[in-house]
């Protein structure tokens, strides 16, 4: 078996000594109990969220483009101003209803393709700007017709490294779903090595959510000692703990081992659905990697080559995960679920 998370020798990787294959390792399903997931799942929900909603990744938003989303049954577009800050506000264009994700931007003021009307992001001619922010990966915007909660000044952005010192990189996903169909499937950890054996191996959940108060999320966790499958029988294992934060987040935080203190967050987002009426979800996940290691700088220097692959990691995984929300979805939808 590979050592315990905690103990960092000067190489990362371990080697699986005695490795079980995939039939053969502990059934997860007595403990991965659907009442546990599915209390987990309601004190997220019931976690205030300020209304906001993650539209996208900050480095999508180049200054001079658009961006163009629909949460729910909102048309949002979003750009940045002449200083560079994230302006966001409905995207029809209140003259004529123009599609303003066309419309192109000219020194930070967005002019309406159809008959020029300009935004800079404040109101005018009936227009009214959402609020919105940018945390330095992700994209966020305030939808207070939409969520219906009481609105914070600012999103509930999970703590992480700093991004100057880490190497960041954004997935970008759609599945017919709901938002809390990709909740569900990261409040449960047990799948991880059977669903995902091409990632991950001797995974045992170590703690559970217990009776803390649904208003504290960091004592109300899943704790995961996992290994990260690099070739063969080399592999990182790692600690990890799961948390919900806000009704549409989940959060993985590396607390042992390599890596501690890099993140994972999963934000969902409903948006419109299709065109037979089924719901869709936004699965936006930012992957943020830290090392205290002396080498992780050139890590820091290849950043641009690393984040493609980062990605693709995180699409391969979401390629399951997204089938496994969906097929939630499905089952709830026609009453069949088990859960």
């Amino acid at each position: 078996m590979s050592p315990a998370p905690g103990r960092r020798g000067r190489i990362p990787l371990r080697l699986r000594r005695a490795p079980v294959p995939w039939d053969r390792q502990t059934p997860t399903w007595r403990e991965a109990k659907p009442g546990l997931i599915a209390d987990a799942l309601k004190r997220a929900q019931s976690r205030p969220s300020g209304n906001w909603y993650v539209v996208g990744a900050s480095r999508d938003l180049p200054p001079g483009r658009t961006l163009g989303i629909t949460v729910a049954a909102t048309e949002v577009v979003a750009w940045r101003d002449g200083e560079g800050r994230l302006r966001a506000g409905p995207g029809a264009c209140p003259h004529l209803g123009a599609p303003l994700r066309d419309s192109p931007v000219r020194c930070g003021t967005l002019v309406c393709h159809w008959h020029g009307l300009a935004l800079d992001g404040g109101p005018f001619a009936g227009w009214e700007p959402f609020p919105a922010f940018d945390d330095g990966v992700l994209l966020w915007v305030r939808l207070d017709a939409v969520g219906g909660e009481t609105p914070s000044e600012r999103p509930y952005v999970p703590v992480r490294p700093r991004v100057r010192e880490a190497v960041e990189a954004v997935y970008a996903g759609v599945g017919r779903c709901e938002p809390e169909d990709v909740v569900a499937n990261r409040l449960d950890p047990w799948h991880g090595a059977w669903f995902h054996p091409y990632s991950f191996v001797d995974l045992t959940v170590t703690g559970t959510p217990g009776d803390s108060p649904a208003d504290s999320p960091d004592d109300d966790g899943f704790l995961v000692d996992v290994s990260f499958k690099v070739a063969g029988r080399l592999v990182v294992p790692v600690r990890a703990r799961f948390t919900a934060p806000e009704p549409r987040t989940v959060v993985m935080h590396i607390v042992e081992g390599e890596g501690a203190g890099s993140v994972v967050e999963t934000h969902a987002t409903p948006l419109a659905p299709d065109d037979r009426g089924r719901p869709r979800t936004a699965v936006t996940e930012a992957l943020v990697a830290a090392s205290d290691r002396r080498g992780f700088a050139v890590a820091r220097a290849a950043a641009p080559l690393l984040r493609p692959l980062m990605r693709a990691s995180a699409g391969r995984l979401w390629r399951d995960d997204l089938a496994y929300a969906e097929r939630r979805w499905e089952l709830r939808d026609s009453g069949r679920f088990p859960g």
